[in-house]
């Protein structure tokens, strides 16, 4: 094993890092806060509006009619009762509706764009613009939910899936709009430019809870939570295996509890962002914060990740108990480059047990190399109860910028029985290590020559 340019900072025992613990009353705070959706009596059936679970009929009117019912009545329960319901198009919440999918019901969805006409205002990796709509969009709702043991299948494999080789100039075109302050009525996207919709978008909304479903096969990240607050993603499951299927995107928002879940996805399991660049740092108001992730089981590309579009700021996040149950690149993954800006402060994670990953914890302020004049903070991240039975690159990283240190890092009973590479630590300040095994445990030195 290497080790790279490690820093052992020794200090008192009296020292703030040393002491740290898991701040549990702080989460207690957080998840007693949240609010969940008061739903009321009113239920309808979609059957009983003439929509047909036999794969074949195209429901989407009868879906429209039962929400158009409900907000007559000041919303209520849209029952979804087995079978498998093929649907041309979104569906469009209104508030205090409860959209349950019943056990052996699915819900699925068309792959041709046309459907997902005319555009919504959304966002596309951290930029606020027009696009298709999401296959699931709120906005502007409170007192919504999405329940149930049923599943959402997005058809995202064949014609959306396709998009993503014809994504770049679109994608290019957002970027510079985000840079250069373009007006948000001429960010129009849609047709010709290959941006694929989120699969669920909750946009602008609050007292949220998703509960139960499964969901599968999403065109591109699976469950978006846009400048929302008061959410509960508890009991998912995924399937969701395509390109840039990370499961769950809180992005500026607040007070989310995200527990339970078992991820399978093609991408990041829980992706925290908040904003792109110039667009990212002029809502510094809203970054996301009050995040708790615990109880999940992770399996994908990355378990937890904070970045890499995070320029209003990410704090105040607390990942607790959770597992691998298969494959993962990274561990916890901390990332941003010096085109962000903005921060990641205040980042609590204990009692994590992972398998084989290529890289335990990274955290890297120069992800892909890329940008100039916007450095991030990174500072206050805790890290205690951490195993890992297999690092095949490193079990440890932190990079920072010379003269934009990543500060306060405390690493506390980290196990990781076997890693390629054990720390490479570079431009980082007060970097303390207790309890922190990489490799076999050293034993009493020995006196034979």
């Amino acid at each position: 094993m290497n080790i790279k340019y490690l820093f052992f900072l020794l200090i008192s025992g009296a020292s703030f890092a040393q002491n740290v613990e898991f701040p549990s009353a702080k989460v207690d705070s957080i998840v007693s806060r949240i609010q969940l959706p008061v739903i009321p009596s009113y239920q309808i059936n979609v059957l009983k509006l003439g929509a047909k679970g036999d794969s074949i009929t195209n429901n989407k009117a009868f879906f429209d009619k039962a929400m158009a019912l409900c907000k007559k009545n000041n919303g209520g329960t849209i029952i979804v009762p087995k079978g498998i319901y093929k649907i041309n198009g979104p569906i469009h919440f209104v508030s205090n509706v409860n959209l349950r999918i019943e056990k052996g019901a699915k819900i699925k969805f068309s792959d041709n764009p046309k459907d997902y006409l005319p555009m919504v205002l959304t966002s596309w990796e951290g930029t606020m613009l027009y696009n298709y709509s999401p296959l699931i969009y709120a906005y502007g709702c409170s007192n919504v939910a999405i329940s149930g043991e049923g599943t959402i299948d997005g058809e995202g494999g064949k014609n959306w899936k396709s998009f993503k080789a014809k994504e770049e100039v679109g994608k290019n075109l957002s970027r510079e709009m985000n840079h250069n302050n373009a007006s948000l009525k001429d960010r129009k996207f849609g047709e010709g430019y290959f941006l694929r919709p989120q699969m669920i978008q909750f946009f602008n909304c609050k007292n949220i809870l998703v509960e139960n479903i499964r969901i599968e096969n999403s065109p591109f990240w699976c469950l978006h939570l846009l400048k929302s607050q008061s959410i509960i993603v508890r009991g998912v499951r995924y399937k969701s295996l395509n390109y840039n299927n990370d499961g769950i995107d809180p992005e500026y928002s607040k007070d989310v509890l995200i527990e339970n879940v078992t991820f399978d996805n093609g991408d990041d399991n829980v992706a925290i962002k908040a904003g792109r660049d110039h667009e990212g740092r002029a809502n510094s108001a809203t970054p996301s914060e009050n995040i708790v992730i615990r109880n999940c089981n992770f399996k994908g590309l990355h378990g937890v990740v904070i970045g890499s579009e995070m320029s209003a700021g990410v704090q105040n996040v607390f990942v607790e108990n959770c597992k691998t149950v298969g494959y993962l690149k990274r561990g916890i993954y901390l990332k941003t480059n010096a085109d962000r800006g903005g921060f990641i402060k205040n980042i609590f994670v204990r009692n994590i047990d992972l398998d084989t990953v290529e890289d335990c914890l990274y955290i890297t302020a120069n992800y892909h190399g890329e940008g100039s004049g916007f450095q991030s903070e990174i500072s206050n991240i805790y890290f205690s109860n951490i195993t890992c039975n297999k690092a095949t690159q490193s079990g440890i990283v932190i990079q920072g910028f010379p003269d934009k240190k990543v500060r306060n890092i405390t690493l506390n009973n980290i196990d990781i029985k076997w890693a390629k590479n054990a720390i490479s630590s570079q431009n980082a300040e007060n970097v303390i290590l207790n309890e922190v095994f990489i490799g076999d445990k050293a034993t009493v030195p020995s006196a034979a020559k």
